[in-house]
């Protein structure tokens, strides 16, 4: 008599997917697919990185097949997912296909929330995805062409950036955008007006990283300020626009680049699932990451909300995602041998954000033990280090760049030219709001 074999779907190839999928690769018995649209994993934790040159796309971009090409029980399909039975157990892909479960996991991430603020969808970057990073790298690159053909743009804000969200996202991309306008840019392109080029973050929250201490907001300030970056706190976005961005006190900042990172909400698989939806569309689950009244479909990383003792949820970070991947998968496991599943523990890696070269903060352990400088980054490497590995990158250029870009000047030259994918429609210098 034949093995009977369980069937396992997992819908998206972000950390949480392919670490469920990882787990669940070479056991006896279980058979998955791996569904993601775009066929790669991306590091989004660089993402930033990308968007202002300091890494190329292929450095965070990792082919999901080729992370899978040595297991015997995982068929990576490129696939969007269009929707979800959640009763009779099946998934209906693009093209028409449908595809059957013994046990779906939800790892679909989450997408840009825009607050229903005037504008922002429509004329906003957001900083989510591979390609998000390489709109934004490539706007920069074609307000300084323009600039350098169009001196008098400059007068016109066209070398001002706005920064929306306080958080990690919102800090660690506008320090690195000042970097590179302030100290990278002017040397690639010496006939650009010098002193034009400036940064604005913005955020409603009276001040920046919340999540961390009140230390933390100080050392990230000051840090933000050395760099040059203008912070506007306490007020809310009211309306992007082409060429500006208004605030909530009237002030208009004229740019024609104002990069998103003020919120995500869940993928929009989530509303199309038929299962329920909890606190910014995710989906709610159990301790064990079921999701109540379907112990056979499981929700994690960003797309869930996943209970964290008197927390409403834990944070939506990388590590969250990879834990609660793996842990699903050891409760498919448990489900099939007969066993009882367990209650999710996720074990806590703190909280770090890279503000800068040689800036950063990191809050670690149990009691939140907090550095800055040099042992911050240290934290923050180990931890993208164990990231990467765990997705099976390989981990020898990760460290080399973290050595170039802590210790040694560098231009950024070959992420700058790096060919884009991208399909950028040029700035129409004229379009107003």
């Amino acid at each position: 008599m034949s093995e009977k074999i369980t069937n396992v779907v997992v819908i998206g190839g972000g950390f949480a997917g392919v670490a469920c999928a990882k787990r669940l690769a070479d056991k006896p018995g279980i058979q998955v697919i791996l569904l993601d649209q775009a066929g790669y994993h991306q590091f989004q934790p660089l993402l930033y990185q990308v968007a202002t040159a300091e890494l190329t796309s292929r450095d965070i971009r990792f082919d999901l097949a080729r992370i899978f090409r040595n297991t015997s029980n995982v068929e990576v399909r490129k696939h969007a997912v269009s929707g979800i039975d959640p009763v009779a157990g099946t998934v209906a892909v693009d093209g028409g296909e449908t595809i059957s479960w013994d046990y779906l996991v939800l790892a679909a991430g989450a997408r840009p929330s825009f607050f229903h603020t005037p504008g922002a969808e429509q004329h906003a970057f957001p900083l989510y995805s591979v390609d998000d990073a390489v709109r934004v790298r490539e706007r920069i690159i074609s307000i300084f062409e323009d600039v350098r053909e169009h001196p008098e743009l400059a007068d016109q804000g066209a070398l001002t950036v706005v920064v929306v969200g306080g958080g990690p996202t919102g800090v660690e991309t506008a320090g690195a955008l000042a970097e590179l306008v302030h100290d990278v840019m002017p040397h690639v392109y010496r006939d650009v007006p010098p002193g034009h080029a400036q940064v604005h973050i913005v955020d409603l929250g009276h001040s920046l990283l919340t999540a961390f201490s009140d230390e933390a907001h100080t050392y990230a300030a000051k840090q933000l300020q050395r760099r040059g970056v203008h912070q506007r706190l306490g007020v809310p976005v009211k309306e992007v626009a082409p060429d500006r961005v208004v605030l909530g006190d009237g002030t208009e900042i004229m740019t024609r680049l104002c990069i998103w990172g003020g919120g995500e909400q869940a993928a929009d698989i989530a509303a199309a699932s038929g299962l329920p939806q909890g606190r910014g569309g995710r989906i709610d689950v159990q301790p064990d990451l079921t999701v109540p009244g379907f112990p056979n479909v499981y929700a994690v990383g960003d797309i869930a909300n996943i209970p964290f003792g008197d927390e409403t949820a834990l944070p939506q970070l990388g590590s969250v995602a990879q834990q609660a991947g793996s842990w699903a998968a050891d409760n498919i496991l448990s489900r099939v041998n007969g066993e009882t599943p367990t209650p999710f523990h996720y074990r806590d890696k703190g909280i770090m954000a890279m503000i800068g070269r040689k800036a950063a903060v990191a809050e670690v352990g149990a009691h939140r033990h907090e550095m800055h400088g040099r042992i911050a980054f240290a934290a923050w490497l180990g931890v993208h280090a164990e990231l990467l590995g765990n997705i099976g990158a390989e981990l020898k250029a990760f460290v080399a760049w973290a050595e170039e870009f802590y210790v040694r000047p560098h231009h950024r030259s070959a992420a700058l030219l790096e060919p884009s994918r991208i399909d950028t429609p040029r700035i129409d210098w004229n379009e107003k709001d």
